[in-house]
């Protein structure tokens, strides 16, 4: 397992930062028109479906063994059900601005639970100290005013934070696949497979879907754009760089996504990028850095 990560890996991160930060923007449009679990039913259904077209397109087929579909349920639940119902109905109550914060403690919970289930992503001082500097980073960058909320609907605050969590146990769990010899398809597709199993019931007794209004044209490229990009492709790349470069590396993407959100409401909405931007964007950096090794590498260099 990689230590520190190539260009490929970093590049990989960083497309994957701006699927996810992509994210928040559909789930935004999406909560004032549909309830939280139908949402993360169609993107895991509509995942499901271009996945699995996909695996048969590459001349690839779906393990069958139970032992495959036990890790894609457990994935699903962890990586899928579990963190998107939290998120999205955290969202119906809180700012994206905070949710994008908590949501960047993802590293900080997956670095102590590596070093407690795994034998090869044991906490080190710089890494933990990179995780304090990019969360302060992130923090900074959309605003401490946005703190200002803590304490106020301290239960989707508590979701978002219980979604880190379940994405941290979810890379340790995702770990299994390359033991298992599977290509990253395979697990992307089984996993949101195993969530559309468990989340269709849940929408159809809970939400009623085909009692609510039919969505507009907006609503629909929302949902479209949040299955196909932020979850189908999105996916590929998560086991690719999970494979390759461990669960710790691959939660850094939480502190890249707000960073992807700032720059694409920069370039698509022409929102105005602030000195405050560029300054936890440069922490950030600092802190990925430290988490990587690479500042302690130079630093050994240096003194050498």
């Amino acid at each position: 397992m990689q230590k520190q990560m190539g260009l490929a890996e970093w590049g990989m991160l960083l497309v994957l930062s701006l699927l996810w930060g992509g994210s928040f923007l559909f789930n935004g449009i999406l909560v004032e028109a549909l309830p939280p679990f139908t949402i993360v039913t169609g993107r895991v259904l509509l995942a499901a479906v271009a996945l699995n077209v996909i695996v048969r397109l590459m001349g690839h087929t779906m393990p069958r063994d139970g032992k495959s579909w036990v890790a894609f349920f457990g994935m699903g639940v962890l990586n899928n059900m579990i963190p998107f119902c939290l998120i999205v109905w955290g969202q119906t109550h809180i700012a994206s601005g905070l949710a994008s914060i908590l949501n960047a403690t993802t590293p900080l919970f997956t670095v102590v639970v590596a070093h407690i289930l795994t034998v090869d992503e044991k906490m080190t001082g710089n890494r933990l100290i990179g995780v304090l500097i990019g969360f302060a980073g992130v923090a900074y960058m959309i605003g401490f005013d946005v703190l200002h909320d803590i304490g106020a609907n301290v239960l989707a605050q508590l979701a978002v934070l219980g979604a880190a969590v379940s994405y941290s146990f979810a890379g340790i769990w995702g770990r299994r696949f390359r033991a298992m010899g599977l290509p990253p398809l395979l697990p992307a597709a089984g996993q949101v497979t195993a969530s559309t199993i468990l989340m269709l019931p849940i929408a159809l007794i809970a939400d009623r879907p085909w009692t609510l209004p039919v969505p507009d044209i907006e609503i629909w490229l929302a949902l479209f754009g949040l299955a196909l990009l932020s979850t189908a492709i999105a996916y590929l790349l998560f086991f690719r760089i999970l494979a390759t470069a461990g669960a710790t590396n691959l939660a850094l993407v939480t502190f890249l996504i707000p960073v992807s959100a700032i720059l694409l409401g920069t370039i698509i909405l022409g929102e105005q990028l602030q000195a405050k931007h560029l300054i936890g964007m440069a922490t950030i950096a600092v802190g990925l850095a430290a988490i990587d090794g690479r500042l302690m590498s130079l630093g050994k260099r240096r003194a050498a």
